[in-house]
């Protein structure tokens, strides 16, 4: 069955495509070793595949030049305790936790 994403921390089924499973997983090995809690606790929410505008790929940092170029590439929505967390990854670099500065 299909179910809605739900802001009470409900997880959604895990992505069935390989590729996609992985970049999943290491997104919520990346946030459960930030937080210090266990992978379990990490709940998958969403992925999405998107083209970014340049190369900060959604996630531009003070400071930084990026390349003018629009950049196929993907957002997973994690949470944990209570707090959603946006990965953004594409252009040959794998998911990072998009914190804005």
């Amino acid at each position: 069955t299909d179910r809605p994403a739900s802001p009470t921390g409900t997880s959604n089924p895990m992505p069935q495509d390989p590729y996609v499973l992985g970049l999943v997983e290491a997104a919520r090995l990346d946030l459960a070793t930030r937080l210090k809690i266990a992978i379990e606790q990490v709940q998958f929410v969403s992925f999405e595949a998107v083209v970014w505008p340049d190369g900060s790929l959604g996630c531009p940092q003070p400071d930084m030049m990026y390349v003018q170029v629009q950049q196929e590439g993907y957002r997973i929505t994690l949470a944990a305790l209570e707090v959603s967390y946006p990965y953004h990854g594409g252009a040959q670099r794998g998911p990072f936790l998009c914190e804005m500065k």
